[in-house]
C-alpha cells in the first residue's frame, strides 16, 4: 500500500513563499506521475504540477513561473515550492500519484495567502 504524507503548508502573506513536501512510500521514479493538485473553497480540485516517472514537469498557466517541482536525493519526498505567493492561492494542496491502474492521494495541507 503506497502512503503520501503532505506537509509544508501555513499561513503566508501576499508575496510570500512556501515549500510543501510529500513523502512517499515509494521512490518517485517509479510512480507513473506524481503530480500536486489544490481545492480552494468551493471550487472544484485542479491540477498545479505534475511530474512523470521520466522526470518531465508540467505546471498550471496560473502557477507558471511562480511554483516549481523538485525531488530530494534519496527520491522519496516530492516538493513542490510556492513563490510569489497571492490570495487565489489559497487552499488545501494535495499530493497524488499514479501507479499501474492505482492512484493514491495524501490527506492534504492548507495554504492560506492573507495579509
Amino acid at each position: 500500500q503506497v502512503q503520501l504524507v503532505e506537509s509544508g503548508g501555513g499561513l503566508v502573506q501576499p508575496g510570500g513563499s512556501l515549500r510543501l513536501s510529500c513523502a512517499t512510500s515509494k521512490k518517485i521514479f517509479t510512480f507513473i506521475s506524481m503530480s500536486w493538485y489544490r481545492q480552494a473553497p468551493g471550487q472544484q480540485r485542479e491540477l498545479v504540477a505534475s511530474m512523470t516517472g521520466g522526470g518531465t514537469t508540467i505546471y498550471a498557466s496560473s502557477v507558471r513561473g511562480r511554483f516549481a517541482l523538485s525531488t530530494d536525493g534519496a527520491e522519496n519526498t516530492l516538493y513542490l515550492d510556492l513563490n510569489t505567493l497571492k490570495p487565489d492561492d489559497t487552499a488545501i494542496y494535495y499530493c497524488k500519484a499514479r501507479d499501474s491502474g492505482m492512484e493514491y492521494w495524501g490527506q492534504g495541507t492548507q495554504v492560506t495567502v492573507s495579509s
